[in-house]
This record gives structure tokens, C-alpha cells and sequence, in this order.
């Protein structure tokens, strides 16, 4: 386990050296959400909990590195599972946009204050639980998310309220 934590810690570094090359491909996004959907529901979510898709974007093939950002995707709705004191409800959106496709994704987790918001992306930061320390991190996840949508020329935003849940917006370009 450790050497695995290790391992994640050092891929980061390596990332942020600027050594990350993008295998670039075209990929079905809703494929990959239909996946991930599947794969979570089988695998995270056998206590309960639902993740549904509503994919509207036409088209939605993207030219992207497939592993990466497979890897986003299942950070975002590890995330959302790990950060939900209740029944995990997930709502991810696909729609088009221009020169591009828009994916959101919606969770009724508990939320994070305004002024952690602005440091979620950050290497190492992890937003305060209090004494809860029952969700374990390097607070690397969402650095490594914008680190890969900014390699693929995209943006992320995110809105959040406590107790609330938190919602992450991704915009990909087509091309």
C-alpha cells in the first residue's frame, strides 16, 4: 500500500516537471461515461447510491489521451462517493458547446466553503474535515484533474455549497 501511495506521489512530480506527454485519440466520451457509470455501480456503489447520465452533446467524439482522462472522470466520481455522508447521487450532463463539449458533473456530497474552493486544485491541498479523517489523501486527485484539462486546452470550474453538494464543469474542445 505504501509503495502504491509512493508511486502516486512521485507520477505527480513527474507530472508537474513538465514531462507529461499526451497520447492523443479519438474517444467516445459517452462511451467512456456509460463505463464509468457501469463500473461504479457495480464496484463503489453496492450500498446504494445512483449515478445517472444525461448525455445530450452531438457530437461526442473527442480528441483526447484516453487514459488520462478516463482517469479525470473516475477521480470526479471517486470524489463525489468519498465525500457524501448520505446515499451518493450523481447526475453527470454531457451537452455541446461551442468548438467543444461541456460535461458536468453533479454530486450531493457535503459541499465545500467559498474560500476552499479557490485552493481545491491546488498540489497538496486538501480541504479541512475537522477531526474527520476518515477520507485518506495526498490532496493530488484534483491537481492531476486540472493538470489534464489544461494539457487538453480545456477549463474546469467548480460550484459548491456545504451541504449542498458541488458541482465540477469540464469544457473539452472537439478538435
Amino acid at each position: 500500500r505504501l509503495e502504491n501511495q509512493v508511486e502516486r506521489v512521485l507520477n505527480v512530480a513527474k507530472l508537474d516537471q513538465e514531462e507529461l506527454v499526451l497520447s492523443l485519440d479519438t474517444m467516445d466520451i459517452h462511451e467512456l461515461l456509460e463505463e464509468a457509470k457501469d463500473n461504479f455501480m457495480f464496484n463503489q456503489l453496492e450500498q446504494g447510491g445512483s449515478i445517472s447520465l444525461q448525455l445530450e452533446a452531438n457530437p461526442h467524439i473527442i480528441i483526447a489521451d484516453p487514459v488520462h482522462i478516463t482517469n479525470v472522470v473516475y477521480n470526479l466520481l471517486d470524489n463525489a462517493i468519498k465525500y457524501c455522508a448520505i446515499t451518493p447521487e450523481i447526475t453527470i450532463q454531457t451537452r455541446s458547446s461551442k468548438n467543444g463539449i461541456q460535461l458536468e458533473f453533479t454530486d450531493n456530497g457535503i459541499g465545500i466553503k467559498r474560500e476552499d474552493v479557490k485552493m481545491i486544485f491546488d498540489k497538496f491541498y486538501r480541504v479541512p474535515t475537522g477531526n474527520l479523517h476518515d477520507v485518506k489523501g495526498f490532496g493530488l486527485g484534483l491537481f492531476y484533474v486540472k493538470l489534464i484539462i489544461d494539457e487538453h486546452k480545456g477549463k474546469i470550474d467548480v460550484k459548491s455549497a456545504p451541504g449542498k453538494g458541488t458541482t465540477f464543469t469540464i469544457w473539452l474542445p472537439l478538435k
